[in-house]
């Protein structure tokens, strides 16, 4: 919210030297932070001036100029007997200045910028020779001086209602000198998106009384008639049952002059609050919205039909809005519409999607003589979710979605209608239409002493009392330490105790609140699963990868480069409402989708040999029920089967590791000509990665895009379930994708590997007795996965096992065909005692009898 503090000093008692930094510092103190100053950009003399003598002249590059002698006043006129111009001059004081526009006439009052002077964007003037002349200054236009993008004529005083003598400061006539704050308002308190409610919170932070220009027993409001411009509310379709429009008023004004001309004091301040002027209607609507927060609409009366409708959108109906941009609407989409032949004959049409933007059909234009102002209350979700669908951000939205006052409709519709009389040479008409009555207000009990419990400071009750009051709440004690605090109809965003003590806090100097820092919980430091992604990462680094990080969305033509069939659960995208790029409306299912772009990337910038690891979430919505998921108002907590339903909505996120080596696995150098990265490289990458987490892998060899199919591994673990790939890349992969040929890379499932029980773990103390180690070898089918013996065995042997380790495998003309050897060694410890030998073997034979009973093992002799 850019707050021009000229316009500020309207409302509250603003001293003329204040330190707009100081006041910005005094603003965060109570949660309005500092985002920009935008101070006097102009330095040097810039005067009035009166035209006293404009000779046209014709040059030969066919361009014509004004040759002009300014009288800028008595400290800046040139003396009569010293002129810099060769031709003679007047017979009184003035300077000749040369000027490309042609909209002034002698005596026509301008705006001089004389030499030594510098404008916006470090422009310095000074005298120079052009045309024959010395040019001794400049005559300016508005767009020179910041006032606006008019640069085809200067700038003529009488036009903008401005008057003065030569050589008076045009800076300080023209409001150059003045400040404008900019802070950044929170999405929660709406009503600071306007001069009231800036106003009211610097009143309460200086001790300032505060006279609310927008209440209703402060200002003039229109009684409701029957006469007044028929409205209907007809909303068929309400979100979350509750009506889009709730309130809606209708003023009317007639006889309005149509070259009646904005203010300069008005245009100025729309300019300082990041507005353009438009014309005087819309200067005036937009103006009362700044100051009172209350967006408004102005039809032109003799353009509507019959009434005016507020209903939702058929989907699929077609509205251009004011930017000229045709938009397909939606069913939740909330239109003001008219009906009827009206005055014009034309009824039936969308007028506006509410509180968002209108269009063209009933704006005013420059024949307006008789308008109709709507100050409307919506729904603010409705109004964001519109906003959001069309990506369509207006100043109007931007308020209605954060909640705007809902009785203040009346008032601005008032101050609206008196300004545009007052302006305009209108006329107010008595007649005015009000649908709605404004809710009740919320009454919350406070207790004062939980106050100093959440807070840290310890507040009494007339303090509490003051800061309340301060915010326009209405404070009733109902018992000791006890407040009845009535919410004032502005701050929809107090709804509880808990926000009122946050009003406390915060009105009452976030610098009283003491620092302190809490105690650390008592705990058992990082997860297992922080642990092992901070030794992966680790191994990784100490390997030569990099560790980077990619955005996580995509598209079908991804899949499509990395060679996915058409039913691989790889495709099975979450798609986004609302994605960031057109182009990338997927969330990724493998990070390899997007770790590539980044290896291109440096592959284009001259990185030859890259090596990248990154580690995150992907999504699928394979198993995901059809349709939206559940959803539920604000403050609603679900029932335990409603969070089933919920989570079930939820697509499944597993954290994956991803890496790619391209070019050189080792460099060259003295020790020799260096390596080129293999299929062997991610392969053994892996195959650590499980070893360094107490994990065993069956490696087999695997055809799966988007790796080679004769150079690419997937790794089994002991439960069965795969842990993931690495090799080579499929050549047309890489052509796909622009890597260099044979690049290889790894992809593994970490929520997977966590699933697995860690084989190097032990409860309690390390044992201090000695270990007996017993080795078996084992004939089974040769399609057993090892690590599911390995996992038999384990079980069998007790609670004594410590170590289990395969240390041969065979497969040859001495075994049944489709059989092969395993052989394990077992290593035992007791905790208490040294075990003897007997005691030993009993365990081992308890395992190789299960892995018998389980698998058909046979001890191989």
């Amino acid at each position: 919210m850019r707050v021009p503090l000229n316009w500020l000093a309207d409302y509250v008692d603003l001293p003329a030297e204040t330190d707009p930094h100081a006041l910005a510092a005094e603003f965060a103190a109570v949660g309005l932070e500092e985002e920009d100053f935008f101070g006097p950009e102009i330095t040097g003399p810039l005067v009035v001036g009166r035209v006293l003598e404009l000779v046209k002249e014709e040059h030969s590059n066919g361009k014509t100029i004004s040759w002009c002698r300014v009288d800028v006043g008595p400290d800046h006129n040139e003396a009569l007997d010293d002129p810099k111009d060769p031709q003679p001059g007047p017979e009184v004081p003035s300077r000749g200045i040369i000027c490309g526009a042609h909209n002034f006439v002698p005596g026509d009052l301008i705006v001089a910028c004389l030499p030594g002077a510098v404008l916006p964007g470090d422009f310095a003037i000074a005298a120079r020779k052009t045309y024959g002349h010395t040019s001794d200054g400049m005559i300016c236009s508005a767009k020179e001086l910041g006032l606006g993008e008019d640069h085809d004529g200067i700038i003529v005083l009488t036009d903008l209602g401005l008057t003065g003598e030569p050589g008076d400061d045009a800076i300080a006539l023209l409001g150059l000198d003045q400040v404008t704050l900019d802070v950044n308002v929170t999405p929660d308190r709406g009503y600071q998106l306007s001069m009231r409610g800036i106003a009211r919170e610097y009143a309460q932070m200086k001790g300032q009384a505060f006279t609310d220009i927008g209440s209703a027993t402060v200002a003039e409001v229109n009684a409701p008639t029957s006469d007044g411009f028929p409205v209907v509310i007809d909303d068929a379709n309400p979100i979350n049952e509750v009506a889009g429009c709730d309130q809606f008023t209708a003023v009317q004004v007639t006889g309005l002059n149509p070259e009646a001309k904005t203010p300069f004091w008005m245009q100025r301040r729309l300019q300082q609050a990041g507005m353009r002027p438009i014309s005087l209607t819309v200067d005036v609507t937009n103006y009362v919205m700044l100051e009172l927060g209350q967006p408004l609409h102005a039809y032109d009366t003799a353009l509507l039909g019959d009434e005016i409708v507020v209903r939702r959108a058929s989907a699929g109906e077609k509205f251009t809005t004011l930017d000229d941009v045709e938009r397909t609407l939606d069913a939740e989409d909330l239109l003001i519409t008219d009906r009827g032949d009206g005055p014009s004959g034309k009824g039936g049409k969308i007028i506006g999607m509410a509180g968002v933007m209108g269009g063209a059909d009933v704006e005013v234009n420059d024949r307006t003589t008789d308008v109709v102002i709507e100050a409307a209350h919506f729904d603010p979700i409705s109004i964001a979710r519109t906003s959001r669908r069309h990506k369509l951000s207006s100043e109007a939205s931007r308020r209605f979605e954060r909640g705007v006052d809902p009785k203040l409709g009346p008032v601005a519709a008032r101050r609206c209608a008196d300004l545009l009389v007052e302006l305009g040479c209108g006329t107010l008409s008595p007649a005015t239409t009000q649908i709605g009555d404004a809710l009740e207000p919320t009454v919350i009990e406070l207790p004062v002493e939980r106050i100093g419990s959440l807070v840290g400071v310890e507040y009494t009750t007339a303090e509490v009392t003051g800061l309340l009051e301060g915010i326009g709440a209405t404070v009733e004690v109902i018992g000791k330490d006890r407040l009845a605090v009535t919410v004032p109809s502005w701050r929809t965003d107090i709804t509880d105790t808990v926000d009122l003590i946050e009003e406390v806090a915060r009105t009452g100097g976030y610098d009283r609140i003491p620092s302190v820092q809490p105690a650390a919980r008592a705990g058992k430091g990082l997860t297992t699963a922080q642990k092992t992604r901070r030794r992966i990462s680790n191994l990784l680094a100490a390997d030569g990868f990099t560790e980077v990080l990619s955005y996580p969305f995509t598209n079908d033509k991804r899949d499509d480069q990395l060679r996915l069939e058409a039913d691989d659960v790889r495709r099975k995208h979450v798609r986004l409402a609302n994605p960031m790029s057109d182009d990338l409306p997927l969330m990724r299912t493998n990070l390899l989708s997007t770790l590539v772009e980044l290896v291109v990337r440096n592959q284009g910038r001259g990185a030859k040999d890259v090596a990248l690891f990154e580690a995150g979430l992907v999504s699928t919505s394979a198993g995901l029920p059809e349709g939206p998921g559940p959803r539920h108002l604000p403050g609603y907590h679900p029932s335990d089967d409603e969070l089933e339903k919920i989570y079930a909505s939820v697509p499944h996120q597993p954290y994956h590791y991803a890496g790619i080596i391209s070019g050189n696995a080792e460099m060259p150098g003295v020790w020799g000509k260096g390596r080129k990265a293999e299929a062997t490289d991610v392969i053994d990458t892996v195959r650590r990665i499980a070893e360094t987490n107490g994990l065993e892998v069956t490696i087999e060899a695997d055809q799966i895009a988007p790796w080679h199919p004769g150079r690419a591994a997937k790794f089994i673990l002991a439960d069965g379930q795969t842990l993931g790939n690495a090799g080579e890349l499929h050549p047309k992969v890489c052509e796909n994708l622009g890597l260099p040929a044979r690049t290889v890379a790894f992809e593994f499932d970490l929520d997977a590997l966590l699933a697995q029980d860690d084989l190097r773990a032990w409860d309690g103390a390390l044992s201090t007795y000695p270990v007996s180690r017993q080795d078996v070898a084992l004939i089974v089918d040769a399609e057993l996965p090892t690590q599911t013996l390995a996992a038999t065995l384990r079980e069998g042997a007790g609670e004594e096992l410590e170590l289990l380790e395969t240390f041969d495998l065979y497969t040859g003309d001495q075994l049944p065909e489709g059989k092969k050897s395993l052989a394990f060694r077992l290593t035992f410890r007791a905790p208490d005692r040294t075990l003897k030998a007997d005691e030993a073997s009993a365990m081992r034979e308890a395992a190789t009898k299960l892995a018998a009973e389980r698998h058909g093992a046979e001890v191989r002799s």
